[in-house]
């Protein structure tokens, strides 16, 4: 049943893909920059979710779900420079301080780093059945989420707050907020896939954020 959900969750996001390449047009928001790499890494991750049991055990899967750790330790900490973005197209000048640019920037590049040193450079994997999904998982996956969700989460609901009071705009606020519930969670539901559907609305609360953006 899991490889229909992320079957949907692939096909949302090749959407929002076309959506967020719309916005790379003029006049466009500069945002949706960093969301383009970010919702590619996610449209890749659920497609390698829903034909793993299609390319079957190996080399060639085994490599494909080390590339999803790769992607997710350069493209997820991108959330920072979105939402630093999202601040100066809200007209706040202290966003535009040269102090907060390389803080962002500074923060983003530390944050890969550490998931590259804590859950990439060390990876060791193996095949694993779940929920009729075929995928390679980590031997060593923590109990609790790394520390750069953590971080990134914190950025995302304090910055979707000061998007809230300053234009008036919930869903940036209600998409973060929904992601932390969502993951931190244990659901009474059957399936792997729980945490795909909070990360697709927190993507579509980013993107609306950016639409929104564009019009004001």
């Amino acid at each position: 049943m899991d490889t229909i959900f992320f079957a949907i969750f692939s096909i949302s996001y090749f959407i929002l893909l076309l959506l967020v390449i719309r916005l790379l047009k003029k006049p466009y928001v500069e945002s949706s920059i960093y969301l383009l790499p970010i919702i590619a890494g996610l449209f890749y991750d659920n497609t390698i979710l829903t034909i793993g049991r299609i390319i079957g055990e190996g080399d060639f899967l085994e490599n494909l779900n080390i590339a999803r750790y790769w992607i997710h330790a350069f493209f997820t900490p991108l959330l920072v420079l979105f939402a630093w973005k999202t601040l100066e197209q809200a007209n706040m000048q202290w966003a535009r301080k040269t102090s907060i640019r390389i803080f962002a920037i500074g923060l983003t590049a530390l944050l890969m780093f550490l998931e590259l040193f804590t859950e990439v450079f060390n990876l060791n994997i193996e095949a694993k059945w779940e929920f009729g999904v075929l995928s390679y998982r980590s031997l060593d996956s923590s109990s609790g989420p790394p520390f750069m969700i953590l971080v990134v989460s914190f950025v995302l609901v304090v910055v979707s707050i000061l998007i809230w009071i300053k234009q008036k705009w919930a869903c940036f606020f209600i998409g973060s907020l929904l992601m932390i519930i969502g993951s931190a969670i244990q659901w009474p539901i059957k399936s792997g896939a729980i945490t795909n559907l909070f990360e697709l609305i927190l993507i579509i609360s980013l993107l609306g954020t950016a639409y929104f953006q564009r019009k004001t």
